[in-house]
């Protein structure tokens, strides 16, 4: 377990307050899904921000690791560990990655415009998925899961 911090400083955002975990969960577990949509469910309704999406990270240190997740207009509805036979687009992306995705030291869109996350599906489900994902209310959740998370 990594010891807590009350700030980080991340290329993508600078300096940004971090609050002080209280228990940690796995980084790409399912209880890391759940603590996702436990703190998605703050997030304000973004209207056309939907998409079933499923995740394959690559070079995991336990191998590859498959999970998706369902967002309907910004707010985050299904997602577990495993496949999503109805996925509209998948990113695929390395471990390190999504790592500092994360942990809010990279950002998602940039990362995706880097070539870094590879994407297959429907792209007019990705261009709707950015305004969320780069939206101060996102970045703020992605920051607490990550003080909550073990990696």
């Amino acid at each position: 377990m990594r010891p807590p911090r009350s700030t980080i400083s991340s290329p993508a955002y600078g300096p940004t307050y971090r609050p002080e975990p209280t228990d940690t969960v796995r980084f790409l577990s399912q209880d890391w899904l759940d603590l996702q949509k436990g703190l998605a469910e703050r997030l304000p309704e973004r209207p056309g921000a939907t998409a079933r999406v499923q995740y394959v990270v690559t070079g995991a240190p336990d191998g590859e690791v498959r999970y998706f997740q369902s967002w309907l207009d910004g707010r985050l509805g299904d997602s577990g560990l495993g496949d999503d036979q109805d996925a509209e687009l998948t990113y695929r992306l390395a471990y390190v990655d999504a790592r500092q995705i994360a942990e809010g030291a990279l950002d998602a869109n940039v990362a995706f415009m880097q070539g870094r996350v590879k994407v297959t599906g429907d792209m007019g489900k990705v261009m709707a998925l950015m305004p969320l994902t780069s939206s101060d209310d996102h970045h703020a959740a992605v920051l607490e899961i990550s003080a909550q998370t073990d990696y």
